[in-house]
């Protein structure tokens, strides 16, 4: 089941036209996007909440900020840079060279919550994309320790 299913998006017909709402455009575009990643990593270079999950990222953040706005701009229903730049995402793949446990798994939320909540006006969808994300961030759990 895609995003748009999950969170009861999709074509809307009239009678006229067939438009397609997505999430990317609900929560207003790139903009927001590249806002909610850039202050998801503001937030855990500085809290020290996330500190154990900012030492498994390669400093500088500045590309891995970059490659997470083209990630969750696609993700969102946005523009498809990401795959044309990187190829197909294979998150699970790329994150098993580190240890992803279950308490990295709640700080990555944790800074995902207030970067979702401070950009996103819309609580209600906030809430349904942040259990999306919850579900994915579940996957990308490798070890229990």
């Amino acid at each position: 089941m895609g995003l748009l299913s999950k969170l009861g998006m999709g074509k809307k017909s009239t009678a006229n036209s067939t438009d397609v709402t997505t999430p990317y455009q609900a929560i207003g575009g790139e903009k927001v996007a590249h806002a909610i990643a850039n202050r998801f990593y503001d937030i855990m270079e500085t809290d020290p909440i996330a500190a154990e999950l900012l030492a498994i990222h390669p400093q500088p953040l500045d590309r891995i900020r970059h490659v997470f706005g083209l990630y969750l701009t696609m993700w969102l229903g946005g523009p498809n840079e990401y795959e044309q730049q990187r190829g197909h995402p294979r998150l699970r793949a790329r994150h098993l060279p580190f240890t992803v446990t279950p308490a990295l798994k709640v700080q990555w939320m944790y800074c995902m919550k207030k970067a979702m909540y401070e950009n996103v006006s819309d609580i209600a969808l906030a809430n349904q994309l942040l259990a999306a994300l919850d579900q994915l961030a579940d996957h990308m759990i490798n070890t229990e320790a």
